[in-house]
């Protein structure tokens, strides 16, 4: 029985349960009459649609402004602030509110989705996340109402501000809108307000702590010396969305973009490849980019965003441990290096093995529904399957017309992409070794 428990609540495995939970309550609360304008929706597209909100992904099988009713809205609203933040970080703060303790492996669960360490002020650290959580969406709506009363009834307005405020910083991408923000494609305001809290909500808690204490550090005229994480990741968000955005305006300048005045050009460029950092709005049709721009996002979308965050993908500071390994190596350091600060080999172990799990199950799930749907085309399944993986959202709109066991591989990869294929494998292995060996070693051809 002892032995049941302590599987039951190995942490990795609790966070994998958490999630799976999340999904099922919200699918059923999806079929609810209530939840649709007619009344009723399949069992495979409630559940495609929790999932898809509970891992803050955004893809859609059905129009989310037309399909559901007001209450429908709410409940995806609500999950993907419940699966943005992390069930396990909801239920301790509930438990604390009300006076409970929270356990050891609550606690574990929740500090390892945050902090890079284990930290000993449990309560600080679940004020500071939602704080910054609720401060900076709440901010976003006040900014999102001022433009968007003038377009909508007031209720709406309001709603609709609250709605795309919390589904940007939670990088989920769902929209009130049936075209997704297209319509503001030329609005400097909207654009900027979106990308900024897409970003924040990427960067991670604990970056956020430290660029909260860098300010008020300022004030004081003191300087502030950041951890090599929140530099790392600092520096590989920035080269994205900067490299990036640049790279498709450049790519679509005289292809996509030509129709376009010269201020939509980069806006779209920016806005585009910050969402595919893991929010998944467009405002943009994409099957008007050249094929080099849709191969650009796929590898953006797999990075994804940074540890600690909302978003997705195999995290910032995985490829920036990669690259830094590899540019070591080529430059003939035998301990790789990055900020003049050595990189531990567990981490690169975990980064490589993160980045070949992820590469093993994207290459199983476009096999598996190109399979079962050869008339599909490569180039859209392997855009749909990295999108779900990184928990972006962004589509080629393949997804309405997939058959049931296409959308149920897409529902596997969200699941897997949002919980972490490591946090996946961690939960369901053993949770000691069986026991320990030293083998004799001898030498492979490699290359």
């Amino acid at each position: 029985m002892n032995n049941l428990k302590k599987n039951i609540i190995h942490p990795p495995r609790l966070l994998a349960i958490s999630f799976l939970l999340a999904i099922l309550i919200g699918t059923g609360l999806l079929c609810l009459p209530a939840a649709t304008r007619s009344g009723h929706i399949s069992f495979i597209n409630a559940l495609f649609t929790s999932t898809s909100a509970i891992c803050v992904t955004g893809l859609t099988v059905v129009d989310t402004a037309t399909y559901f009713s007001l209450f429908g809205q709410i409940v995806i609203i609500c999950l993907i602030q419940l699966g943005g933040l992390g069930i396990m970080t909801f239920s301790s703060f509930i438990l604390l509110t009300a006076g409970r303790s929270v356990t050891l492996t609550g606690k574990m669960v929740v500090e390892g989705s945050f902090r890079p360490a284990v930290i000993s002020d449990f309560r600080s650290l679940l004020r500071d996340v939602f704080a910054f959580t609720f401060s900076l969406e709440a901010i976003g709506a006040i900014l999102l109402l001022v433009r968007f009363k003038g377009d909508l009834p007031p209720g709406q307005a309001v709603f609709s501000s609250v709605f795309h405020a919390i589904s940007a910083f939670c990088n989920a991408g769902f929209s009130l809108f049936s075209g997704n923000l297209m319509s503001y494609r030329s609005d400097l305001a909207i654009n900027l307000i979106i990308m900024i809290l897409i970003i924040a909500g990427g960067l991670g808690f604990f970056v956020l702590q430290e660029l909260k204490r860098a300010a008020r550090n300022l004030l004081k005229k003191e300087r502030t010396k950041f951890s090599l994480h929140t530099k790392l990741v600092g520096l590989i968000t920035a080269s994205i969305i900067i490299f990036g955005a640049v790279l498709v305006f450049l790519i679509e300048n005289g292809r996509g973009f030509s129709g376009l005045p010269l201020k939509d050009r980069w806006l779209a460029s920016f806005f585009q490849v910050v969402s595919a950092r893991t929010a998944g709005f467009n405002t943009i049709d994409l099957n008007i980019l050249s094929v080099a721009s849709i191969l650009l996002l796929m590898l953006v979308m797999f990075i994804g965003a940074s540890p600690g965050s909302t978003g997705g993908g195999v995290k910032t500071t995985t490829f920036g441990l990669i690259f830094a390994f590899l540019k070591s190596k080529i430059q003939g350091y035998e301990i790789p290096r990055i900020f003049s600060r050595g990189i531990k080999d567990e981490d690169l172990i975990k980064a490589f093995t993160l980045v070949l799990l992820a590469m093993a199950l994207i290459f199983t799930a476009t096999f598996l529904i190109l399979l079962v749907e050869p008339e599909l085309s490569l180039k859209a399944v392997l855009f749909e399957i990295i999108s779900a993986f990184g928990t972006v959202g962004l589509s080629l709109g393949i997804t309405p017309s997939l058959l049931p066991l296409s959308k149920l591989i897409l529902i596997i990869v969200m699941y897997i992409g949002r919980i972490g294929p490591l946090v996946i494998l961690a939960a369901f292995s053993r949770v000691k070794p069986a026991g320990h060996f030293q083998f004799v070693e001898e030498n492979i051809m490699v290359g």
